[in-house]
C-alpha cells in the first residue's frame, strides 16, 4: 500500500516559511509589544521632562556659571572668571542684608494676615449659604487681576497728598502718611496688595480641603457638644492641616520672589532702588537692579542663587519643624 505525502500550504497554521519570516515577525510583534508595555509610560512623561530640562534645569546650571564670573549685560559672550568672589562681594554688601530683611518683614506682613484671612473666608463659605457660588468667584476675582493693575490702583489709593486712604485717616483727624517714603508705611502698603491678591486663592484651597473633611465627624463632634468654634479648632483644622503646611510653604515662595508690586509702587526710578533709601527693596528688586540697571550679570546670578539657596534652608526648616510637630502629636 503506497502512502502519500503531501506539503501543507505555505501559510498554514503550525508552519512557517521556509525562509523563517513568520517566527521573524512575532519576535518583532513580541518586541513592539514589549516597548509598548514597558515604554509608553516614559514616552508620556517625557514631554514634561524635556520643558523641564529647557527651561528650568538649563537656566538653573547656566546662572550657577554666570555667577562664577563677572559679566556684562552689553557682553554676555565675554566672561571673566572670578570664582566665588561675587558670592564674597554680596556677603559684604549692605544692600544684599537690607534686601533680605525687607523681603523678611514684608514676607510675615503679607502672609501670616493672608492666610488667617484665608483660613476665615474659607470656613465661611463652607456654610450652605445663599449665592455661594457667586462669593466664590468673587472671592477669586483679585487672584485673576493682573499685578499692574492692582498694584496701580492701590498706589493711587496710597497715595501722599490725593489719596483716599489718607483722606479716610483725616476724617479721624490723622495726619496724611507718606507711604512711600516711609519703611514701615511702605511696606505695609505693599503687603496690603499681596493680601489683597492672593487671600481669595488661598481661601479657595482651603475650601476644598475642608469639604473633602467627612461629615460623620462634624456629627460626633456635635453631639458630644462641641461648639462651632471648638469644631473648628478640633475637626477642621487637624483635617486641612496638609493643606495649610501647603499655602505656607507657597506664600514663602511667592515672598521671596516679590517684584512686581513694590517695583509699581516706586512709581519710577524709586521702584528699581525700593525707595530713595532701599527702604522697600526686595531681593527681587536688587537682582533686577543688579542685571538691568548696574549691567553686572554675574551679581545679579548670584543673587538669583542665594534666593534659591534661601528657599531650599526654609523647605529644610519646614520640614524638620514638621517632624518636630509630628513627634509630639
Amino acid at each position: 500500500m503506497a502512502i502519500s505525502t503531501s506539503t501543507p500550504p505555505d501559510g498554514a497554521p503550525g508552519t512557517a516559511a521556509p525562509d523563517g519570516t513568520g517566527a521573524g515577525a512575532e519576535r518583532r510583534s513580541t518586541l513592539l509589544h514589549r516597548l509598548d508595555v514597558r515604554g509608553a509610560p516614559y514616552a508620556f512623561v517625557a514631554p514634561f521632562f524635556i520643558v523641564f530640562a529647557a527651561f528650568s534645569f538649563y537656566p538653573l546650571v547656566y546662572t550657577s556659571w554666570i555667577s562664577l564670573h563677572r559679566v556684562e549685560l552689553s557682553t554676555l559672550n565675554v566672561m571673566e572668571w572670578v570664582g566665588f568672589d561675587n558670592y564674597t562681594a554680596l556677603w559684604e554688601d549692605d544692600r544684599f542684608w537690607n534686601a533680605l530683611l525687607n523681603t523678611f518683614t514684608i514676607g510675615v506682613l503679607s502672609t501670616v494676615p493672608q492666610l488667617l484671612m484665608a483660613l476665615g473666608l474659607a470656613h465661611l463659605l463652607n456654610y450652605q449659604l445663599r449665592g455661594s457660588t457667586f462669593f466664590r468667584v468673587a472671592a477669586l476675582t483679585p487672584y485673576a487681576t493682573s499685578v499692574g493693575a492692582a498694584a496701580l490702583v492701590f498706589t493711587m489709593l496710597f497715595e501722599r497728598d490725593f489719596g483716599m486712604i489718607n483722606w479716610m485717616l483725616s476724617l479721624v483727624g490723622i495726619d496724611n502718611i507718606d507711604f512711600e517714603n516711609n519703611k514701615w508705611a511702605a511696606q505695609t502698603a505693599i503687603s496690603t496688595i499681596v493680601i489683597w491678591r492672593w487671600t481669595g486663592y488661598n481661601a479657595l484651597l482651603y475650601l476644598a480641603a475642608m469639604q473633602a473633611i467627612p461629615r460623620d465627624r462634624y456629627e460626633a463632634a456635635a453631639i458630644d457638644g462641641a461648639s462651632r468654634w471648638q469644631q473648628f479648632l478640633k475637626v477642621t483644622v487637624p483635617g486641612i492641616r496638609s493643606t495649610i503646611v501647603f499655602t505656607i510653604v507657597l506664600s514663602t515662595i511667592g515672598a521671596t520672589q516679590l517684584f512686581g508690586e513694590p517695583l509699581i509702587f516706586g512709581q519710577g526710578p524709586n521702584g528699581i532702588t525700593g525707595g530713595a533709601d532701599n527702604q522697600y527693596q526686595t531681593l527681587g528688586l536688587l537682582l533686577y537692579e543688579e542685571g538691568w540697571k548696574n549691567y553686572q550679570m554675574g551679581r545679579a546670578a548670584t543673587v538669583a542663587w542665594a534666593m534659591f539657596l534661601l528657599l531650599i534652608v526654609l523647605f529644610v526648616v519646614q520640614r524638620l519643624v514638621k517632624r518636630v510637630l509630628a513627634r509630639r502629636a
